[in-house]
């Protein structure tokens, strides 16, 4: 890595490569060189206001901010947006919820980021599935389906750990799809309680 990068040309090469919210081994694959050049040019940058640092070794450009769907994608993985969050992107609840909710094997967690909560709810591996690629904003996020969503969020329900809300727009869920999301996470009650609705 040279020493003579410039942060202009930072940001237009990182803007060129799509990479708005990247990590330090992404950036050093944009800028070949040494890892303790790239940290002290990341670190110094962020300093002096071209990148902020959501957590360790994940940056974001400040002038060219990553949206919340890519944001939550990328600070804790595996994971994809599920829960209210998705429900509501659906039109399943009818207002969107302060905090980005997204599914996880990792344990759950909670970040924060310009006063907006970033939560991942730890789920079983075997449901771990049901989601897919969208594009926002430019850029590739993984979103839960509309029914893999709802059976993530009654899971926590079920569990006592979420209430049921009552507002929920069920109309065009899949009933059969449902069903099957629900089945994975092997609970008698959730499978009876996806029938009832």
């Amino acid at each position: 890595m040279s020493t003579l990068l410039k942060p202009l040309f930072v940001r237009e090469k990182l803007l060129e490569g799509r990479l708005r919210l990247f990590t330090g081994v992404e950036f050093i694959r944009l800028f070949p060189g040494s890892q303790d050049k790239a940290k002290y040019f990341l670190e110094r940058q962020t300093k002096l206001g071209l990148f902020i640092r959501l957590k360790k070794g994940l940056y974001m450009l400040k002038t060219d901010p990553a949206g919340e769907m890519e944001i939550a994608n990328k600070l804790y993985q595996p994971s994809y947006i599920s829960f209210e969050y998705a429900l509501a992107y659906y039109n399943l609840l009818p207002e969107m919820p302060y905090t980005v909710t997204s599914a996880t094997t990792k344990p759950t967690r909670t970040f924060t980021y310009d006063h907006k909560n970033f939560s991942y709810l730890s789920i079983k591996k075997t449901a771990f599935t049901g989601y897919f690629p969208i594009k926002k904003e430019g850029q590739t996020v993984l979103l839960a389906s509309p029914e893999k969503a709802l059976a993530d969020y009654l899971y926590f329900v079920v569990l006592g750990k979420k209430p049921m809300n009552e507002r929920l727009n069920l109309l065009n869920i899949n009933r059969k799809k449902l069903l099957s999301y629900c089945r994975l996470f092997k609970r008698q009650k959730l499978t009876q309680m996806a029938k009832t609705l």
